[in-house]
């Protein structure tokens, strides 16, 4: 339900989070789920506890970002610098390490420390000419901070990435399905393309189909009185309902004969 309702009603997301803390509270992604839900409705304060707890029962830091915000949030900036410094960067996931650069630019923002914001963003990961998951928020970061410095030319061009980027990731969206609608429908397209001599292809096509036809059905009839199937095996393509019935009665008697001779005596236990 939370996430049904977390874009549209956050707080009904929280009042289900919340529900499910009640009951299962010490369960690591009950106890996350509580905490992002509580900062999209504005108390960071609980947020921040719940993320704390979160990171006790799971050992994980992929939540790090949402800490230094939480921290912001309740008006603490220097102590979401405090606690972005704290964690190893170079264990993260790529996405956890954009997200912990831009909220600590924000927290140098809250300092009025604006320089230090721009060198924040400065990571590997801020590559104007490649669009992954992260890029637009990333790009649309620096465009912020770089209006702040009163860069305006410089932050126009890093908000025009911004949307370019995330133009992009749409688009290869929408490519990666229509290539797969294309790798099924090959085969069908190609045998709808008609030739120039289409009447003439498909009249010999269909006199070379009546040939193997016939053909395949000489071989099947020659096969049925040298190649017998088994009892256990179905009848091959080519025998005739017949043959198929006298072989089915032969299969049940000689089964029935099995099971005669199988059958335990008087007094003897199966």
């Amino acid at each position: 339900m939370v996430a049904q309702l977390i874009e549209d009603e956050p707080a009904l997301a929280h009042e289900h989070a919340l529900a499910a803390s009640r009951r299962a509270g010490r369960v690591g992604v009950v106890r996350e789920t509580v905490a992002i839900t509580a900062y999209a409705v504005g108390d960071y304060a609980l947020a921040l506890r719940e993320l704390r707890t979160y990171r006790r029962i799971s050992g994980s830091d992929d939540q790090i970002a949402l800490m230094v915000d939480s921290e912001r949030g309740v008006g603490r900036p220097d102590r979401a610098l405090e606690v972005g410094r704290a964690v190893d960067r170079s264990t993260l996931p790529v996405e956890v390490r954009v997200e912990l650069a831009i909220a600590m630019s924000g927290a140098r923002l809250d300092l009025g420390e604006t320089e230090r914001a721009l060198q924040e963003l400065d990571i590997p990961e801020l590559d104007p000419d490649r669009a992954f998951s992260w890029s637009p928020a990333l790009f649309a970061a620096r465009a912020a901070v770089l209006e702040d410095l009163g860069r305006s030319g410089e932050a126009a061009v890093w908000q025009r990435r911004a949307l370019v980027a995330e133009e992009a990731l749409g688009a290869s969206e929408a490519d990666r399905e229509l290539i797969v609608v294309d790798d099924i429908d090959e085969s069908d397209g190609e045998d709808e393309v008609p030739s120039e001599n289409s009447s003439d292809t498909d009249h010999a096509s269909d006199t070379q189909d009546a040939s193997d036809a016939e053909h395949d059905a000489d071989v099947e009839n020659a096969q049925d009185a040298d190649d017998a199937p088994d009892a256990e095996e179905a009848p091959a393509a080519g025998i005739h309902e017949s043959d198929a019935a006298d072989e089915s009665d032969a299969t049940d008697e000689s089964d029935a004969e099995e099971g005669e001779s199988s059958a335990p005596e008087e007094g003897e236990s199966r």
